[in-house]
């Protein structure tokens, strides 16, 4: 199979030498592009008609976070192709203040993709019928699968019983109402768990 796919990769990149930036069969047997960002609608599009490959299917779209990278975000697009059994990663680099083209034309099913890797990463989509949060709520501060985005948040909802309506407070973590178990075991500490004293007793 990974020679196939290797044939496969090969054929890709000869017919889309402006759009893929490189290929590579990995260790899991897995095909995966390059593109470069703005040649993803066209690229897609290839990918879908062209009798060799026919991914007919978009299976998912997300992101990963690279904060220290000059691209710091790798957009990845899943697609299977049930008519060759194939499946193909698709990877575009792009920076922080880049735009990525929405492939929406193409496959209408990346319209919500696209909005959460926009509500999850901040990462703006062109010509996107609807670009708007999808998964937080209104108001939300943010991107929380960015690596620099703190685990607790900047804000906070409870319903409040005396305005009878939920409100929103920034976080504050007060040191009374948090909780440390200094017995864990992840602290290194060593301790009797409850009920190994018994069984010390029963021999």
């Amino acid at each position: 199979m990974s020679n196939e796919l290797q044939d496969l990769g090969a054929l890709i990149q000869s017919k889309q030498t402006d759009a893929v930036v490189g290929f590579e069969v990995n260790s899991l047997g897995e095909l995966v592009m390059e593109v470069a960002p703005a040649s993803l609608p066209g690229f897609v599009e290839f990918l879908r008609s062209n009798r060799n490959c026919k991914f007919s299917t978009l299976i998912d779209i997300t992101a990963v976070d690279f904060p220290s990278s000059a691209k710091r975000f790798e957009v990845v697009y899943h697609f299977l192709s049930m008519y060759m059994n194939h499946r193909i990663r698709v990877k575009a680099l792009v920076a922080e203040d880049e735009v990525v083209p929405s492939i929406c034309e193409v496959h209408p099913s990346a319209n919500w993709f696209e909005r959460e890797v926009f509500d999850m990463y901040g990462i703006l989509f062109s010509d996107h019928p609807d670009l708007r949060r999808i998964l937080t709520d209104y108001g939300f501060r943010g991107y929380p699968l960015r690596k620099d985005f703190p685990t607790t948040g900047y804000t906070e909802c409870r319903y409040d019983e005396e305005a009878k309506r939920v409100v929103y407070e920034p976080v504050s973590l007060v040191q009374e109402y948090r909780q440390f178990d200094f017995m864990s075991p992840w602290e290194g500490a060593e301790y009797i768990l409850p009920g190994d004293d018994k069984a010390e007793g029963a021999k």
